[in-house]
């Protein structure tokens, strides 16, 4: 054995020593009232940022809202549009439908007239051509 090596009690101790020295450091570290302000300083920052971050999201909720009115509001006013454009389209198509059925009996009309007038243009034709014959065989 040399004299320089330590032996297991001093191994041990200087160990003890070690432990004992590094548990007070950490204690004075506890203990120290800096300490309490830097943590409390850090407690501020903390809940200031969380604070802003509430800020933000309720301001974000807020526009969603907003922009979630201004859809439906803008949903709401097409609708009413279409709504409008079918009734006007639908009054227009009711509005030909009227002015093609007046049409259409209008030409009835006409074309029934044209045949009465024929018929009364043939009739008067056959009458003539009788009496023609009539007065051919008469001889007057």
């Amino acid at each position: 054995m040399s004299f320089q090596t330590p032996d297991l009690r001093d191994r041990q101790t200087s160990a003890a020593a070690a432990k004992k020295a590094l548990l007070e450091k950490f204690r004075a570290a506890a203990e120290d009232p800096a300490r309490a302000d830097r943590e409390a300083a850090r407690r501020a920052v903390i809940e200031a940022r969380e604070k802003r971050m509430a800020e933000r999201e309720a301001a974000r909720l807020a526009r969603e809202a907003e922009l979630a009115a201004e859809a439906r509001r803008r949903a709401e006013e097409e609708e009413r549009k279409r709504l409008v454009a079918e009734a006007a389209a639908e009054k227009a198509r009711r509005e030909q439908e009227e002015l093609d059925l007046m049409l259409a009996q209008e030409r009835a009309e006409a074309e029934a007239r044209l045949l009465a007038e024929q018929k009364a243009a043939r009739d008067a034709r056959y009458a003539a051509r009788k009496a023609a014959k009539k007065i051919r065989r008469r001889g007057y």
